[in-house]
């Protein structure tokens, strides 16, 4: 695995367990819920971006996002 793919790697797995933590939920209904509504390619997509922001911006990013698609069904 390339460099980028590893950072990329990490940042998800760090987005996922601090979802998990903040929400109060199980690693599995995390991983669930961002997969259900495209968080996790959203993450890998903008990693570059979000990887500088606080883990506080991105939960509450994270949180946008899945309101923005669930609006759009």
């Amino acid at each position: 695995m390339d460099k980028k793919k590893q950072d990329i790697a990490y940042f998800i797995s760090f987005c996922i367990e601090q979802y998990k933590n903040e929400k109060g939920i199980s690693g599995g209904e995390a991983i669930a819920l961002l997969s259900e509504y495209g968080v996790l390619e959203y993450l890998a997509e903008h990693w570059e971006i979000l990887h500088t922001q606080s883990r506080q911006w991105i939960i509450e990013d994270i949180d946008e996002f899945i309101r923005a698609r669930k609006e759009e069904v």
